[in-house]
C-alpha cells in the first residue's frame, strides 16, 4: 500500500483518532450499529452472541441494549430479559417461542386484544388452537386446562375493564396440571401495568413477563418498545434463541429514551397513581356513572385481591355510563373533553381516554348495560382533570 496519505473520503472514514478513556456521566454511552467489528478471524469464529459475553452483529445486542435488558431486569425482579420493537412484539415473541402445531394456549377473555387478535390469526393458521378462560374464576381455567395445553396467558388487571385476578390462585391451578403437556404448561404475564412496581410478577408465580417498555419505563409517549423477561435460564434459552431467528431488534436511540425514562420511573408510577385515585373517586360521586373499574376503588372488581398483593396502582380507570345515556352522548362527553385527549396507550406525560364497545372485545358475560370509556392519567393536576369531565359531563346533555 502506498505511503501516500490516504484521500479525504478515506480519511474519514478510517481516522485513527481515539478519545482519551475514563470519560464518565450520569447518562451511559449510547452504542448504534449494525455491523460489529472484529480484531482478527480468531474472534470473528470465536466470539459468543449466545452468551452475552461479546458482539457479533447489531441484533444480537451492543453495550446500550445490554446495559438496558439488566436494568429492566432488575425492574421486574427477574434474571434475564430480551428487548423486542414493542410491547405486542413481546406477546407473539412468547407464543412464539413456546408454541408448535398441536399445542393450545389458553388467554383470559379480558386481555389485550391484539393477544386475542394474534391468537385467531396467525397462531391458528400455524395450528395452535385457544381458547378464552374467566380470569376471576380459577375453576374456570382449570375446566378448561388439557393435554395439549402448553401456554396460559395472564393478565393482571384486565385490559379495559380492569379486573384484577388472584394471579397466586390462577398459577396454582396450572402448576397442578403442570405434567398434562409433555413439555409442561408456561405461565406469562402481561405486566405492563404493573410495570415492576405494584407487584412482582415471579413472587406471585409467574414464569415470563411481558411489558410494553413503550408505557411506564419510557413515560415520554415517544418510543415504542417491549421486553420479556424470566428468572428461569431454560426458559430464557427457548426465548433468546426465537428472539435471534426471527430478527428482532430495537435501535439505539429508542434504548436512549427507555434508559433515560426508568430513571424518574418510580416517581411518575406513584404521582400518576395518586393523581388517578383522586379523579377516579371525584367521578365516581357523579349522577350520570354507574360504575368507576379501578383496582384500588373498594367494590371495583378484584379490588380485595388487590389489596392483598400489590403496593400501588396505575394510572388507568374505567368509568361505565347509566344505560340510559345513549352511546352519542357518550360520544359527545369524549368529544368534550379538552385535557383528556383521544388517543390509544397510556402512562405518559398527557391524560388520554378512548370509548369501547366490551361487548365485542370478551365471551364471557357483562354485568354491565351503559357505555364504557378508559381514561388514562397523565401528569396534569389532578383539579384540572376533575374540571375537565365536570364540563364535559355537562355537555353530554345539549346536542
Amino acid at each position: 500500500m502506498s505511503d501516500s496519505p490516504p484521500q479525504l473520503p478515506t480519511a474519514l472514514i478510517h481516522h485513527p483518532y481515539k478519545p482519551p478513556a475514563g470519560f464518565e456521566a450520569i447518562p451511559p454511552a449510547i452504542h448504534r450499529a449494525s455491523t460489529v467489528i472484529f480484531p482478527s478471524v480468531a474472534a470473528l469464529r470465536t466470539r459468543d452472541w449466545q452468551h452475552k459475553t461479546g458482539y457479533t452483529y447489531g441484533l444480537h445486542g451492543t453495550p446500550t441494549t445490554f446495559l438496558l435488558e439488566e436494568r429492566v431486569a432488575t425492574l421486574e425482579g427477574g434474571k434475564f430479559c430480551t428487548l423486542v420493537p414493542s410491547g405486542l412484539a413481546a406477546v407473539v415473541l412468547v407464543g412464539m417461542a413456546f408454541l408448535k402445531a398441536g399445542d393450545e394456549l389458553l388467554i383470559p377473555d379480558n386481555a389485550y386484544g391484539p393477544n386475542k387478535a394474534f391468537a385467531n390469526g396467525e397462531l391458528a393458521a400455524w395450528g395452535i388452537t385457544h381458547r378464552f378462560y374467566d380470569p376471576m374464576k380459577p375453576a374456570d381455567l382449570a375446566a378448561k386446562l388439557s393435554a395439549k395445553t402448553r401456554l396460559v396467558w395472564l393478565e393482571a388487571p384486565g385490559s379495559i375493564t380492569l379486573e384484577f385476578p388472584d394471579l397466586p390462585a390462577l398459577v396454582a391451578v396450572v402448576k397442578t396440571h403442570q405434567n398434562v403437556h409433555p413439555q409442561g404448561i408456561v405461565t406469562a404475564l402481561d405486566n405492563t401495568w404493573g410495570a415492576g412496581i405494584a407487584f412482582n410478577a415471579f413472587d406471585l408465580g409467574a414464569d415470563i413477563s411481558a411489558h410494553a417498555l413503550t408505557k411506564y419505563p419510557s413515560g415520554g409517549a415517544d418510543v415504542l418498545m417491549g421486553s420479556v423477561v424470566t428468572r428461569q435460564k431454560e426458559l430464557h434459552h427457548l426465548i433468546h434463541f426465537c428472539h435471534m431467528r426471527v430478527g428482532y431488534g430495537v435501535a439505539g436511540n429508542d434504548a436512549e429514551l427507555v434508559l433515560r425514562g426508568l430513571n424518574t420511573i418510580a416517581l411518575r408510577y406513584a404521582a400518576q397513581d395518586s393523581a388517578t385515585r383522586a379523579v377516579a373517586r371525584f367521578i365516581q360521586g357523579q349522577p350520570e356513572v354507574a360504575a368507576v373499574l379501578h383496582p384500588a376503588l373498594p367494590g371495583s372488581p378484584g379490588h380485595e385481591v388487590w389489596k392483598r398483593d400489590c403496593t400501588a396502582a396505575a394510572c388507568l380507570f374505567s368509568v361505565v355510563f347509566k344505560p340510559e345515556l345513549a352511546q352519542a352522548q357518550v360520544d359527545r362527553f369524549c368529544d368534550a373533553l379538552k385535557l383528556f385527549k383521544l388517543g390509544y396507550s397510556w402512562a405518559g406525560p398527557m391524560s388520554l381516554c378512548a370509548p369501547y364497545d366490551i361487548a365485542v372485545l370478551r365471551t364471557t358475560p357483562w354485568p354491565y348495560k351503559g357505555g364504557l370509556v378508559r381514561f388514562s392519567v397523565g401528569l396534569e393536576a389532578a383539579e384540572d382533570l376533575q374540571a375537565d369531565l365536570a364540563q364535559a359531563l355537562a355537555a353530554m346533555h345539549y346536542s
